[in-house]
């Protein structure tokens, strides 16, 4: 007999804003995927992606280091 699947963990993101409990964003982390819900609508829909593709589209959210200390302003 296979064991039931285990309950989802979900953690509040560190980013989620207000301590009234608005804009909170939740994610449950698995190992081939990662899944996001809303705190305030925890039945409501739910985005999983493959950890892989979350992995990247947070890369992009992040800054880029400057290439040249200088390279952020620009010389008239």
């Amino acid at each position: 007999m296979t064991p039931p699947p285990k309950a989802t963990l979900w953690r509040k993101s560190s980013y989620s804003g207000g301590s009234a409990g608005n804009a909170c964003v939740e994610i449950s982390e698995r190992t081939a995927h990662i899944s996001i819900r809303d705190s305030k609508t925890p039945a409501g829909a739910i985005l999983t992606f493959p950890t892989s593709i979350f992995a990247a589209f947070i890369g992009t959210l992040k800054p880029s280091p400057p290439t040249h200390p200088n390279s952020h302003h620009p010389r008239s």
